[in-house]
This record gives structure tokens, C-alpha cells and sequence, in this order.
């Protein structure tokens, strides 16, 4: 990295928009917290220590769960404070470039998909659904209404010791298929309801409960990109799928309105800190 960027500090895009961003109210969130403008696009940005971000002590930041908790947690909060005015294109936690001008020269070069990015995106929202399941609930419920299942436990029953013993493995093995499936129908189900009341979707890797903090596990984890003026319907099938599935041990998490990353392609678009 050369003297200069080294003395000026790097700079941070967290979002791009085509309207002025109103920062005055987030300005105590980041310092040196400002906006450059290039070919009718507003890039909020600030400068960062390049001894915090060049890629070296970036690397060993990373590794430092607090220290990326804090920063994470500033960088969406500046966005969705932008958001809250303007439609905005997010970029992924520490998009960086060497100087204001690799910025601008980004903003030209892209400026037609970024621009079309941000039409795609206005006056809609996006929002995600999680699903969660309490799987002993789940058997419990499915123990006392499969009728294989309750012609397995009457066979038991009236069974040897030894017979009994193999009859309730098969009957363990046939509970848990029977699970499986039907997490499977109730996650693609709830999905293709919610689906047809946005305009796109995305379903996203399930998240692990060491990630989740739950002891529910997740079956679904799925985004949608809504109209503003639709947002009332999509929350009212929530509501209706919730009710639904409440009695077998489903936990349905919905959150919104967040930054678009999910539909918008342009959030991987990034400098090279040379």
C-alpha cells in the first residue's frame, strides 16, 4: 500500500443511491461520515484507518468475533438509516477502495447496471421468513395421527419382548422418514404461499443452531422483495401459515423491512486495494 492511502485512510462504501442521503441524523454513528457523487449516483462513504482495514489487519479483524459484531452492526445501521429515505443498492461489510477517485471510476463504469438495480428496487421492500420447528413437538403430534404409526404401536403392544424390540425400531425409523417429509412439505408449502405475494424470492442456506442460537431447528430461510403497498398482504399470510402450523411445533420468524441484498446483484462489486 502506498504512503498516501496509508496517511489519508481507506474509503468504505456502505451503500449507493440516486437521491441525496440525508446523513445528518446517523452522523454520530460513523466519523467522517459523507457522500461523493458521480454521474447522478451518491455513494455514502467514510474514511477508515488503513492500519484497521488493509488486508493484513483485516484478515486478523475478521478472526475477532466482537470486534466484527461492532463493525457489522454499524455498517447495516447506516444503511438502513439511509434506506429509511432513499432507495439504496447495500454493499456487503468492508467493500473498500484505495481513493475517492477508484470510487468514482466504480461508479461510472457501472453506472447503467447500478442505476437499473436501483429501479428494479424502488418502492419495494425486503423481508425474510425463518422457520423454525420443535421436532419433539412435531412427533408427538404425528405419533397420535398416522395411522401407520398407530397401527405400529397396537402390533407392539400384543408383540413378543422380541418381536416388540424390532417393531419399535422399524417404528423409529418409519417416525423419523415421516418427519423429514413432512418438514419438507411444510417449509415448500409456506414458501410457495408467501412467493405469490412478492415479487421475488430466494430461499438461502439453513442456518445452523450454533449460528441461530436456537434450539428449534430451521427448515426455511427464505427473502422476498415486496411492494411497499403490499407489505399489509404478505404479513397477513404469515400470520395465517403461524396459525396454521403453531400446533406442530413450527415457529415462523418474520423480520423486515432489510437492505436488498438479496436482489440486488450489485452488492459484490468492490475495489482492489492496491
Amino acid at each position: 500500500m502506498n504512503t498516501k492511502v496509508a496517511k489519508e485512510g481507506l474509503i468504505y462504501l456502505y451503500c449507493i443511491t440516486d437521491n441525496v442521503p440525508e446523513l445528518k441524523e446517523i452522523e454520530n454513528l460513523v466519523n467522517n461520515l459523507y457522500f461523493i457523487f458521480r454521474l447522478g449516483l451518491y455513494a455514502v462513504v467514510s474514511k477508515v484507518s488503513a492500519d484497521e482495514f488493509n488486508e493484513a489487519n483485516l484478515k486478523k479483524n475478521l478472526a475477532d468475533l466482537e470486534w466484527v459484531k461492532a463493525k457489522v452492526n454499524i455498517h447495516e445501521k447506516v444503511i438502513e438509516e439511509v434506506m429509511k429515505g432513499t432507495c439504496v443498492i447495500p454493499f456487503k461489510f468492508a467493500t473498500l477502495f484505495n481513493t475517492e477517485n477508484t470510487l468514482k471510476a466504480m461508479l461510472k463504469k457501472q453506472n447503467g447496471i447500478l442505476k437499473e438495480n436501483l429501479d428494479n428496487l424502488r418502492d419495494k421492500e425486503e423481508w425474510g421468513v425463518k422457520i423454525y420447528c420443535d421436532i419433539e413437538k412435531l412427533k408427538k403430534n404425528l405419533i397420535q395421527e398416522d395411522k401407520e404409526l398407530l397401527n405400529l404401536d397396537k402390533e407392539i403392544k400384543s408383540s413378543s419382548v422380541g418381536k416388540a424390540f424390532v417393531l419399535k425400531k422399524k417404528k423409529e425409523e418409519l417416525l423419523n422418514t415421516i418427519v423429514n417429509k413432512k418438514l419438507n412439505d411444510y417449509g415448500q408449502e409456506s414458501f410457495e404461499r408467501l412467493k405469490q405475494h412478492s415479487i421475488r424470492s430466494r430461499i438461502n442456506k439453513l442456518l445452523p443452531k450454533e449460528v441461530t442460537e436456537r434450539n428449534d431447528e430451521m427448515i426455511l430461510n427464505s427473502a422476498f422483495l415486496i411492494n411497499k403497498d403490499k407489505v399489509g398482504d404478505f404479513l397477513n399470510i404469515v400470520e395465517d401459515l403461524r396459525a396454521k402450523y403453531t400446533d406442530r411445533g413450527l415457529f415462523f420468524d418474520c423480520t423486515g423491512p432489510w437492505p436488498p441484498y438479496n436482489f440486488c446483484e450489485a452488492t459484490t462489486y468492490g475495489a482492489k486495494r492496491t
